[in-house]
């Protein structure tokens, strides 16, 4: 009987990569890191490496691959770079579940390539759905893969629906804690620094991510993801603001009842649970307790202050490659205000104008995907360059 799962992160050296790994040093009876893939972080893959000693690592930027391969020569790891190596990894037969951590629309593709090799997919990209969900899906039908969500919103929708008939949930409510500027307003908004941005009240996330939860467009996101996750209509998908962040999401069934999951905001449970799945490993660390937690609160969104959840529900309910321009021109802005190139409000701006300007396709293919994707990297970046 097979004691452990072997285990291929992409994006091993990122938030939920470095806390994956951690629970596998936690669980070395359980969990193998068999795969490390990095973008550009390599000194910090070789040190994983070194560390965990993997089967294979791969760096996503060839530029890295010579100091890799020379700084690990001495140890039998195969080492690789490249796009095409990590499609081709993730279908190894040595591969048991494959964590996709990477950030943006480069985790779609090694998400196709897992589900055609049957592979169990620990999916913390978000993105893959939003872009392309309707291709996912179809392929999930002719494929033995499973998807288990790392998010800790669609976790714990996951979890809530365990043991339940689908036919009988009636509504998601995703929580949100509001991010750093709950609160404030547009003229506020417009003079924040990405420093203030990157100062998350609960959560510690990469910094892309956490620019998306300070607009909201993260929550957005999800609500595509989990449109496609659970099968669930765009109009029985709620957003609540919860600023506790300790009920993670909820499910309203049709005869009233709410089930929710709950616990510390930590990403190290779900990421645990989708992992260990359908087991429970037993664990100490991150206890929730009621007299840490008050008052637990909830609100209403502020959809005109924090514009780009609006947009993620309108795309949602337009379709079509709608979520794919949203996508690459958020991924856009969000690097040039991190730059400090563009205002935080005018994030919103570059995504409302590359919807305006780019042309719509009803039922995309993942050519169609691809394409839009990189014309609307270059119209987005465009745009920029005429605002300044």
């Amino acid at each position: 009987m097979k004691k452990q799962k072997n285990i291929a992160i992409l994006g091993s050296t990122g938030s939920i990569g470095t806390q994956a790994l951690k629970i596998i040093s936690d669980y070395p009876d359980k969990f193998q890191a068999e795969v490390l893939v990095a973008n550009n972080n390599v000194d910090l893959l070789i040190k994983q490496a070194i560390e965990f000693q993997p089967n294979i690592v791969v760096i996503a930027n060839e530029e890295h691959y010579e100091k890799l391969k020379n700084a690990i020569n001495h140890l039998p790891i195969k080492v690789f770079a490249g796009a095409k190596s990590i499609e081709q990894v993730v279908q190894m037969d040595c591969v048991d579940i494959v964590l996709t951590a990477m950030v943006g629309f480069a985790g779609l593709l090694p998400t196709i390539k897992a589900i055609e090799a049957n592979k169990t997919i620990a999916l913390s990209n978000k993105e893959t759905l939003v872009v392309a969900g309707h291709i996912i899906n179809k392929l999930l039908e002719n494929s033995k893969s499973q998807i288990i969500p790392v998010d800790s919103e669609h976790s714990a929708i996951f979890q809530c629906l365990i043991g339940e008939n689908h036919k009988n949930v009636d509504k998601l409510i995703l929580t949100a804690s509001g991010g750093p500027f709950r609160g404030k307003d547009i003229d506020f908004l417009k003079k924040v620094k990405p420093k203030q941005a990157l100062k998350h009240p609960n959560w510690n996330m990469g910094s892309k991510v956490t620019i998306d939860s300070a607009s909201l467009m993260n929550k957005g996101l999800e609500l595509i993801e989990a449109h496609w996750l659970f099968g669930i209509d765009a109009k029985n998908i709620e957003v609540v603001i919860h600023p506790q962040s300790v009920i993670h999401s909820l499910v309203e069934f049709v005869d009233g009842s709410l089930k929710a999951q709950l616990g510390v905001p930590n990403m190290r449970i779900p990421i645990q649970y989708a992992l260990d799945f359908p087991n429970r490993s037993v664990s100490n660390k991150h206890r929730f307790s009621f007299k840490d937690f008050e008052n637990l609160t909830f609100e209403q969104p502020d959809l005109k202050t924090f514009r780009n959840l609006q947009i993620a529900i309108d795309c949602l309910n337009a379709g079509g490659t709608s979520p794919c321009v949203m996508n690459a021109a958020n991924e856009v802005a969000v690097d040039l205000f991190l730059q400090e190139k563009i205002s935080f409000v005018e994030i919103s701006d570059l995504i409302e104008e590359g919807l305006a300007t780019i042309e719509f396709i009803n039922n995309p293919s993942l050519k169609d995907c691809v394409e839009i994707d990189n014309i609307t990297r270059k119209k987005t970046f465009e745009l920029y360059k005429k605002i300044k």
